[in-house]
């Protein structure tokens, strides 16, 4: 069976990048993922509450949106008081250049959101649960890396 196709596999890697990282990148969509596109009576209740919880536990949080409005992306998110480094920007430097952005695990729709919000609340779980928060990392970078180098 293909690795990342086993039982548990997803939340597995992110707990090992965790502990070795302190921190992940999550990426995360805005459009029918934390706010409505073409259905406006959808609510996102529960994928902002997780990434709130991400936030807390020190992770990097990195909105990847093809909206091209960014200043209505940018009030929505500080109105539902989701901390991110910012929209459509790399939030780890990492030594090469490449169009693929970084991230541990992508919250979106149109990507197994299920399957990503089951695994991010199991590893805030975790973490909580075992005291393993990190609060000493730069808002969720590994400990060495700085945003924007």
């Amino acid at each position: 069976m293909d690795q990342f196709l086993r039982p548990n596999a997803t939340f597995l890697r992110l707990l090992s990048d965790w502990k070795k990282y302190g921190s992940i990148t999550v990426g995360f969509d805005f459009d029918q993922t934390v706010a409505p596109f073409h259905d406006h009576s959808a609510t996102f209740d529960m994928v902002i509450e997780l990434l709130h919880q991400l936030d807390e536990i020190g992770c990097t949080l990195v909105c990847w949106t093809a909206n091209p409005d960014h200043e209505f992306v940018g009030r929505y998110l500080k109105e539902k008081g989701i901390n991110h480094v910012g929209i459509n920007v790399d939030a780890v430097d990492l030594g090469y250049q490449t169009r693929k952005p970084f991230y541990s695990a992508l919250l979106d729709d149109r990507a197994g959101l299920d399957s990503v919000y089951r695994d991010l609340s199991l590893l805030v779980w975790y973490i909580k649960e075992h005291n393993l928060q990190n609060k000493t990392t730069n808002h969720g970078l590994p400990c060495g890396m700085a945003y924007g180098t």
